[in-house]
C-alpha cells in the first residue's frame, strides 16, 4: 500500500529554521510529482511547493518569498522542505502528495504540525 510519512515538524521560534521530510513507502514513485501543502485553522489548504521527478521545482512565491526550498532524493525516496526565516503565520499542518507527471496529486500523507511562536 502506497504511503507518504512526514516528519521534522515541531515548534520553533519565529526567525528558525525547520526541515521538513516525507518518506514515500508501498509502491515506486518513480516519475512522480511531489509537494508540499499546508493547512492552518480555519482555512483553506494551500499549495507551498512541487519537485519533479527530474527535480524542476516550483514555489507559491507570495507564500515562501525564498524562504523555503524543495528537494528530493530519489534513491532514498525522500523529499524534503527546507523552510527558513519562519513566521507566526507559518503555523499550519505540513502534507507531502504525490502525483503522476499527467494527474493530480493522488497520495497524500496524515501531515505535521509546525508551529511559530513569536
Amino acid at each position: 500500500q502506497a504511503q507518504l510519512v512526514e516528519s521534522g515538524g515541531g515548534l520553533v521560534q519565529a526567525g528558525g529554521s525547520l526541515r521538513l521530510s516525507c518518506a514515500a513507502s508501498g509502491r515506486s514513485f518513480s516519475g512522480y510529482n511531489m509537494g508540499w501543502f499546508r493547512q492552518a485553522p480555519g482555512k483553506e489548504r494551500e499549495f507551498v511547493a512541487a519537485i519533479t521527478w527530474r527535480g524542476i521545482s516550483t514555489y507559491n512565491i507570495p507564500l515562501v518569498k525564498g524562504r523555503f526550498t524543495i528537494s528530493r532524493d530519489n534513491l532514498k525516496t525522500t523529499v524534503y522542505l527546507q523552510m527558513n526565516s519562519l513566521k507566526d503565520e507559518d503555523t499550519a499542518v505540513y502534507s507531502c502528495a504525490a502525483g503522476p507527471v499527467t494527474g493530480s496529486y493522488d497520495t497524500w500523507g496524515q501531515g505535521t504540525q509546525v508551529t511559530v511562536s513569536s
